[in-house]
């Protein structure tokens, strides 16, 4: 077998090998030229494709255009106006910055180039074979033609789909970033016919009108506004109520720094933010921009430029859980809510169980929880009907509450009550759940944590970082009732366990525990552990189907929802309650034809 001499690689065989990380389908060409758009400025983008883009992919903008000398650099591997410095890489806010896309592009296809700069008299054109500039007539900006997108590799074009399902990645791309950039306008045609176009969005409302363009009329009727700052970091735009949830992560949009990303991290942090409200398997919906200082952040982590780095996680896995955590626990029924929807206002606020109720302070009397499920869930609720009675009378010369008063049971099932906007429909159990499940978490953690010393103590091997992350994380492990000591340069001992945990495995959870604080440095599996046990208390404690209530301890249920944090949903993602406005009603009915 004759010796492999090394040998420097022909400029085209450079480029095309740097094209399989860059170029992978007609949609990765269409995302790096419109992420140049966006840098250079530009207000207006038009995208045309033909055939899904295999044939022609023609992006146009309206930016600060490129010199005649600018012209032949710019497809030169490596050359950028983005970065000078290794400090200007730490720091990247641009969305490209790699100097790759065009060469790149360029040696798989048949690219034509025109560009006129701002404040220029006349525009240029590129000859990429010959590489000869000549005058051209173009408006300020830059077009950018690709035709024939791999016909020089054969191999690469057969691996392309149908051109729907081409242009059906595209579309999604395209979507992607209308959502990071509201002040640009977008117009995208295919085979000559116009599919979308985008209108600059300049306020809040015109933000969710964009935003509902993408993910349709059903997301905005449920989304939750959000906008957290603290400290360097900002969290904002728009997640979904529990009620509105997926099979699958499709709904699900997160840019930081106005860079679209796809980040472990960060879907950890929702998926714990929406924990105790969505059933399990089920996805959360959501549009949300993070921003911090671009030095906190490393986006040159992958060619695609699809995933990053924070410098530090932990902070920001912190910060994204309890903004989301508390933007749902804030979720309850608002007097808003029925006004806005008698006049047909369906953007404010924009959910049946909109942000946080904002009327008068809650009264303090409603529901209490049930420590024991042998005891009957409402018995106080006879003794506290007076006071009720009297407080609805004097509520109907104030206003009406969010959820209204109580009109009757249906089927021993549902409480039936009016509001301002019509009929509200309650699963009283479902309800009832919820409100004693977040009295016993209180409670939990009001108090301290009843903890059992094991018989035997349990002992197990793990990694010499995961017994470094055990001994660094004991009073994590402590304040639950869990004591885990360190015997061993890769051995643990599990002593103590918190009392609701005794017939759990313990060894298993520990190893999860572990598992999350060595990939996030944070974990609630403790938590859930111990809520799943008081959840299931909550269930046997709650009211059961079947129960008559009486008028007041309907009126007592509803006024506690009103107080409880999450109450929109049950302990298992199930909605606990819902709003049938009269003109839903008289539709009916055909009522006003």
């Amino acid at each position: 077998m004759p010796v492999m001499r090394i040998q420097t690689l022909p400029d085209q065989l450079v480029d095309q090998i740097a094209a399989g990380e860059v170029v992978e389908r007609p949609a990765s060409v269409v995302k790096e030229l419109l992420e140049n758009c966006l840098d250079a400025g530009a207000t207006r983008i038009e995208i045309d494709i033909e055939q899904g883009g295999k044939r022609l992919i023609r992006i146009r903008d309206n930016g600060q255009g490129m010199t005649r000398e600018e012209l032949p650099m710019s497809l030169l591997r490596h050359a950028t106006s983005k970065i000078r410095s290794l400090e200007d890489l730490e720091s990247v806010s641009s969305l490209g910055f790699r100097g790759e896309a065009l060469p790149s592009i360029r040696s798989v296809s048949r690219l034509s180039l025109v560009s006129c700069e701002i404040g220029a008299d006349q525009a240029w054109s590129i000859n990429p074979d010959s590489e000869e500039v000549v005058p051209a007539a173009h408006p300020v900006g830059t077009s950018i033609e690709i035709r024939d997108l791999f016909y020089n590799t054969p191999a690469r074009r057969k691996f392309l789909r149908t051109d729907s399902t081409e242009f059906g990645h595209i579309d999604k791309l395209v979507q992607k970033l209308v959502l990071s950039r509201f002040e640009v306008e977008f117009r995208f045609s295919h085979n000559k016919r116009s599919r979308r176009i985008y209108k600059p969005a300049r306020d809040t409302a015109e933000q969710l009108q964009r935003v509902t363009e993408v993910l349709g009329n059903e997301f905005r009727e449920h989304a939750i506004s959000i906008d957290v700052s603290h400290a360097d970091f900002r969290l904002w735009g728009w997640i979904a109520s529990p009620a509105f949830s997926r099979s699958q992560a499709d709904m699900q949009y997160f840019f930081v720094n106005r860079r679209m990303v796809r980040d472990k991290l960060v879907a950890h942090a929702v998926r714990q933010a929406y924990t105790d409200v969505m059933y399990h398997g089920r996805q959360p919906a959501f549009v949300l921009y993070l921003e911090l200082p671009p030095t906190l952040v490393d986006v040159n982590a992958h060619p695609a430029k699809t995933e990053v780095r924070f410098r530090d996680g932990r902070l920001v896995h912190d910060f994204l859980f309890h903004a989301i955590h508390q933007a749902l626990a804030g979720v309850r029924p608002d007097p808003q809510r029925a006004e806005s929807l008698l006049s047909g206002n369906v953007a404010a606020p924009a959910s049946q169980q909109a942000v946080a109720y904002s009327g008068r302070a809650p009264r303090q009397s409603g529901i209490p929880f049930a420590a024991n499920e042998n005891v009957d869930a409402y018995q106080t609720l006879a003794q506290q009907a007076p006071q009720v009675e009297a407080e609805a009378s004097a509520d109907e010369q104030e206003t009406i509450p969010p959820l209204g008063y109580a009109l009757a049971q249906l089927h021993g099932i549902y409480v039936l009550a009016q509001n301002a906007a019509g009929l509200v429909i309650v699963d009283m159990h479902a309800a009832h759940e919820r409100i004693t499940y977040e009295r016993l978490k209180t409670a939990m953690q009001q108090g301290e944590v009843r903890a059992q010393p094991m018989l035997v103590p349990e002992r197990f091997q793990v990694s010499e970082r995961e017994a470094d992350i055990a001994e660094q994380h004991s009073d994590l492990f402590r304040r639950l009732g869990f004591e885990l000591d360190r015997s061993g340069p890769d051995t643990l001992v599990v002593r103590q366990v918190p009392s609701l945990l005794r017939d759990a495995d313990v060894v298993k959870l520990a190893r999860d525990v572990l598992a999350d604080l060595v990939q996030h440095g944070s974990s609630l599996r403790l938590d859930e552990a111990v809520n799943e046990v008081l959840s299931t208390m909550a269930c046997h404690g709650s009211v059961r189907a079947n129960r008559r209530l009486g008028v007041e301890e309907m009126n007592a249920l509803l006024r506690s929802m009103e107080q409880t944090e999450r109450s929109g949903q049950c302990n298992h993602g199930r909605p606990t309650w819902r709003q049938l406005t009269v003109q839903e009603l008289d539709s009916l009915f055909m009522r006003g034809r």
